[in-house]
């Protein structure tokens, strides 16, 4: 499980002119593509209902849904307008949450340049516009023009997350699951954003509880895909993102479908249900990925994460050791 790199390009007229924009956004997993997928609803051998996006044997009729994959992502912008004798960039935050954003001006035609003291990046407030900068024309008689690209991430920049923090483990009092992949162990956690993520083997439909009070700013609910297809796979995990109080962010993946029991903005505590485990998304079997990230300008990286262990004392997660939820 790990972040990619989307990438979007449009054109957007200014002065009877194009102007070329570039986005470049760091998301969980990747955004899903639109489009639908095939749900298989069928009573087995013993009168179970089963949900699968597998076909079933050619003799068991089924029931055959279509139903949209991916996920309805917030989006952050960065648009252009005409203000006097002036082009004003401004950026547009959806998440519930506060992004950084950087601008890169390409090329400037009929423009003036920024001041060299000029800072090009920005923490835009959640749910909110910004005006990042205003760029005087020098000819009042040609059309101006620029050329550029912008970046964002969400979080504040290097924003002092609590390093001794000890998390709940994410599911029920009492119980335990094996850890299948820790730090430094490395099967599929092979990038600065999962360096330090913690897999849990569990079956599907296994309560998970928050491991910390946040915010949740992202949601994917509707898929039940699961394999090792990279491509294929790597965008239909449902997963849950939470901002805590200190800047840092919690991501919950390969939830089990239609489980997901928050939205963005809800406000949850810590040991509040929020989903069930499941097997969506690449993986190679039921499990739960739990990871915590920290924005180091631009960059979401992985950072160790300590779990509350008998009276309050600090467990590191290792390969092979059951967790135990206290």
């Amino acid at each position: 499980m790990k972040y990619a790199v989307l990438n979007k390009d449009g054109s957007e007229p200014l002065l009877a002119r194009n102007q070329l924009f570039t986005v470049i956004a760091m998301l969980l997993l990747t955004s899903g593509i639109a489009g639908a997928q095939s749900l298989y609803k069928y009573q087995d051998e013993n009168g179970e209902w089963v949900f699968t996006d597998r076909a079933p044997p050619e003799e068991q009729s089924a029931e055959i849904l279509d139903l949209p994959i991916g996920r309805n992502a917030p989006t952050v912008t960065v648009t252009t307008s005409l203000a006097g004798r002036s082009i004003r960039f401004k950026a547009r935050n959806d998440f519930v949450v506060p992004v950084e954003v950087i601008l890169a001006l390409d090329r400037l035609h009929n423009l003036e340049l920024p001041p060299p003291d000029q800072q090009m990046r920005w923490v835009v407030d959640p749910k909110s516009e910004l005006v990042l900068l205003e760029l005087d024309a020098v000819d009042d008689n040609i059309a101006p023009e620029a050329l550029y690209r912008f970046v964002w991430i969400p979080g504040i920049p290097e924003s002092g997350y609590d390093a001794d923090f000890l998390y709940r483990a994410p599911f029920a009092v009492a119980r335990n699951y094996p850890i299948t992949q820790a730090f430094p162990v490395g099967i599929t956690h092979l990038t600065p954003d999962s360096y330090y993520a913690v897999d849990l083997a569990m079956p599907i439909g296994t309560d998970i509880y928050a491991a910390r009070a946040g915010t949740v700013f992202e949601v994917a609910s509707t898929n039940f895909r699961g394999g090792t297809d990279s491509e294929q796979d790597m965008a239909s995990a449902n997963l849950i993102r939470i901002m805590h109080d200190d800047g840092s962010q919690a991501a919950y993946a390969h939830l089990n479908w239609n489980s997901i029991r928050v939205r963005p903005g809800d406000r949850v505590e810590r040991g509040q249900y929020i989903a069930d485990s499941g097997n969506t998304g690449y993986s190679s079997g039921p499990h739960l990925h739990f990871v915590v990230l920290v924005n180091l300008g631009m960059r979401l990286v992985s950072v160790p994460v300590l779990f509350e262990g008998p009276s309050g004392t600090p467990v590191e997660p290792v390969t092979g050791n059951a967790m135990i939820a206290h």
